[in-house]
């Protein structure tokens, strides 16, 4: 179970903060139009009225009136009751329709079969309450109209007296002025609504982020992969081609053209230095063992191994190193596309004698880099990369390069990689910040250690920094996927087809 801190949160919701912002606008405006355009306007009208249990006229001691105050205080609530009374509500109905039309009536009160204000709509809109403390009442009446709130108010208070003369018998109530008529409605509470409607927004979106975020198993963390798998994390890749938003970079990311190299002028500085590093540590890694021979998987399509390993060649050749790269993804090649050049001949057909080194093998496609592409896609090319033709094609090349790279499919869609472990010196794999998840990175794992494969370590992927938080995006190749369905893209091509994949 994931445990989060404070600090943890803050980041978390940093790194979606556009989202949240948006969410809480829409929701806020969504409310204001609710308010605005949709909920009914309502005014409010108000009377106050004085209770006395005493006859007005007749002379009483000090200690008489006061007994009188305190006998009108008990017997406010019963007033109250008495004027919510349905006799009472029926006559303030009648007088209702006496000056206004029915049409009027009816946006305010619900109307019965005969044509009269029903007495429950009537009271629902009548609050009546005691003031602390003293003998008043206050009458607050809210309708549709502001004409016919402040008519109840009236109608109510000049039948009062009447109804409480004949429940009660004791007292007198009284009122000073009439009740006024306000045209400023008093509901909906339009800046209210929208603030309430923005917090809900924000309230939603946070704990869908929480949410998403404690069950997203995606590999988010290079500490947490170097203390489950005790390999090392040898490099992370910022996202090339744009940051967050850029919509042109997202476009082209389903292009082969968004195959960016370290050649690019458009490659950042940031990007070329992590490369730079992860060459180091490759040295470093490869340094015990006795060929400098390894391949670029990954746990499944859509990773950007293939562009990486494209980029890991050319910082190896960029320090003057002698370094071939072999596209060994036979099912979906890619590197001649990359580096453009023919895929007629390749490794398929040099491991099988249909062409030559000198016809397979693409020279200086950058200073001191050659490419082996994978050549026309074979029926077979587990059976390929496991025979010992392969392995001496490696062995053979490799006596010319400072460094072999082999680009290879991703393991838990075939065995292509694993079947290499006595050719190569290790296994690099590429894993793509918040897509691949530790249970993708645990099936590859157990296949390695099944087949006693060695892995070098890992590159985190297209790494998209959002903000300072540490929480990054991704996309997915999503084109790529589709290569390994329908049979693991086996296609038999002529050579005029093939020549059509020359970029």
């Amino acid at each position: 179970m994931k445990e989060y801190t404070l600090k943890d949160l803050i980041n978390l919701f940093l790194s979606k903060l556009f989202t949240i912002i948006t969410v809480s606008l829409v929701f806020g405006v969504a409310a204001f139009c609710v308010a605005y355009w949709a909920l009914p306007r309502m005014y409010s009208s108000h009377l106050s009225m004085y209770v006395q249990s005493y006859t007005a006229g007749i002379d009483v001691s000090d200690s008489e009136l006061r007994g009188s105050v305190s006998t009108s205080k008990q017997l406010l609530n019963t007033y109250i009751e008495v004027l919510k009374d349905d006799a009472v509500m029926a006559d303030v109905g009648e007088q209702l329709l006496k000056n206004f039309k029915e049409d009027g009536l009816k946006e305010c009160f619900t109307m019965t079969e005969d044509g009269k204000v029903s007495a429950s709509s009537l009271r629902s809109c009548i609050k009546i309450t005691a003031v602390t403390d003293t003998t008043a009442l206050t009458v607050s009446v809210t309708t549709r109209n502001a004409e016919v709130s402040a008519a109840v108010c009236n109608y109510l208070s000049r039948v009062a007296q009447k109804y409480l003369d004949k429940a009660v018998g004791v007292g007198s109530i009284s009122y000073i002025a009439n009740a006024r008529i306000y045209e400023t409605p008093v509901s909906p509470n339009i800046p209210k609504i929208t603030l309430l409607g923005a917090a809900i927004g924000l309230i939603l979106i946070m704990l869908e982020i929480l949410v998403i975020d404690f069950f997203d198993n995606s590999i988010k963390s290079s500490q947490e992969i170097t203390e489950k798998y005790e390999k090392a994390i040898l490099g992370e890749i910022q996202s090339i081609g744009g940051g967050v938003g850029d919509k042109k970079s997202k476009k082209k990311k389903n292009t082969d053209r968004s195959r960016n190299l370290l050649t690019d002028k458009n490659i950042p500085f940031n990007v070329t230095e992590s490369y730079k590093s992860i060459r180091t540590n490759i040295i470093f890694s490869l340094s015990t063992q006795k060929k400098k021979v390894f391949a670029v998987s990954s746990a499944n399509p859509g990773e950007g191994k293939s562009t990486t390993a494209a980029n890991i060649a050319i910082a190896f050749a960029q320090m003057e190193n002698r370094v071939l790269l072999i596209d060994g993804d036979m099912r979906k090649p890619v590197q001649h596309k990359v580096f453009k050049v023919s895929n007629i001949d390749g490794l398929s057909t040099l491991i099988s004698k249909m062409s030559t080194v000198e016809d397979a093998v693409k020279r200086n496609v950058l200073p001191n880099l050659d490419v082996l592409p994978a050549g026309t896609c074979p029926p077979n090319p587990s059976e390929l990369l496991a025979s010992e033709q392969f392995a001496e094609l490696v062995d053979k090349l490799a006596v010319h390069y400072d460094y072999v790279i082999i680009d290879t499919p991703p393991v838990n869609v075939v065995s292509d990689a694993i079947v290499l472990r006595d050719v190569i010196g290790g296994i690099l794999f590429v894993l793509r910040y918040g897509s691949t998840t530790f249970d993708d990175l645990d099936e590859a794992m157990k296949k390695v250690e099944i087949a006693e494969a060695n892995t070098i370590g890992f590159i985190l992927n297209d790494v998209k920094l959002e903000h300072r938080g540490g929480y990054y995006a991704r996309d997915k190749y999503s084109y790529y996927k589709y290569g390994y369905s329908n049979g693991y893209g086996y296609r038999r091509k002529t050579d005029e087809n093939n020549k059509k994949a020359i970029d």
